[in-house]
């Protein structure tokens, strides 16, 4: 089956206390879904069967990410979630918490019912 990509959308997440890598990741997919219209899908025929959505998270550190829990900020489709080395860390200043930023691309594609 071939795929057709319908969305594209772009979010950011900060976590200020902890250098929580997933907490920043699953809060920039969360700002990315918030304004999309993901849900659409029912208007066309199709169910979250037919969707696909691969996401890439943009951190520091993405060894620290833990992929199946940015995954279930997703409520549709099968869901593809890659850590790349991105976004930004701010040292702390005189003893406080550094912060981490992470960037979020979510892909929606649909399976567009061909074969071959």
């Amino acid at each position: 089956m071939a795929r057709v990509r319908c969305i594209t959308e772009m979010g950011m997440g900060v976590d200020v206390h902890g250098r929580d890598a997933t907490k920043a990741a699953r809060r920039a997919v969360s700002d990315a879904i918030r304004h999309s219209s993901v849900g659409f899908f029912r208007m066309l025929g199709k169910t979250a069967n037919d969707m696909f959505v691969d996401v890439t998270i943009g951190v520091p550190d993405p060894g620290g990410v833990d992929t199946s829990a940015v995954a279930i900020e997703l409520p549709y489709g099968t869901v593809t979630v890659t850590a790349v080395k991105g976004g930004l860390e701010i040292p702390a200043e005189s003893g406080g918490d550094a912060i981490i930023i992470a960037n979020a691309a979510v892909v929606v594609s649909l399976d567009d019912g061909k074969t071959g």
